[in-house]
């Protein structure tokens, strides 16, 4: 992208104040200069990124989690995620993670892309990871966390994203990009 065209949208940071501050994300409003000179107040949710792991068997099948979420009030069906721990780098967090929640250790990871999950107002980055070569282990949630190990067939899990059946979207994103993916997944 041409810079000139860049700074016709970008806005200019003038002032932060703290809103609130818990245990997994932060709230601040921004006050900025936009490109026309006006000011305006941006309200930003701060998080400190996560990780989504694509859990692929050697027969194409995908590990998911089922869990409730309280701000849903629905039980969701997922791939494994989590929150990085202070700069946690992204196969570090995703060993981690894929370990506690479906007790699968991988033999191969790599991260696939990253995204943003609603630029609009959050920053949170999510990385996601493909794992392969997968050894079963025993799971160990964290305290507060109750969770079912699903393994799905690919083609099954791609159709119930299509269909409506899986609604976390990084969830589809990852299914769907391993579907993209196919000579690599």
């Amino acid at each position: 992208m041409e810079k000139n065209l860049d700074a016709r949208l970008k806005e200019e940071y003038v002032s932060s104040e703290e809103i609130f501050k818990g245990k997994i994300i932060g709230v601040q409003v921004d006050t900025v200069r936009l490109p026309d000179g006006k000011t305006a107040r941006r309200e930003v949710v701060k998080h400190p990124g996560a990780v989504v792991i694509l859990p692929l068997t050697d027969n194409k099948e995908v590990v998911l989690v089922r869990q409730y979420r309280h701000a849903t009030g629905e039980i969701l069906l997922e791939l494994p995620a989590g929150k990085r721990d202070g700069g946690e780098e992204p196969l570090a967090c995703a060993r981690r993670e894929l370990e506690e929640e479906t007790g699968y250790q991988a033999q191969e990871m790599r991260v696939l892309t990253a995204f943003y999950t609603s630029p609009g107002f959050c920053d949170e980055l999510i990385y996601l990871v493909m794992a392969k070569g997968l050894l079963k282990g025993e799971a160990c949630p964290d305290d507060g966390e109750f969770i079912d190990v699903v393994t799905l067939p690919l083609d099954e899990a791609v159709r119930m994203v299509l269909d409506g059946e899986i609604k976390d979207a990084k969830t589809g994103l990852g299914i769907l990009a391993c579907r993209g993916l196919e000579e690599q997944c």
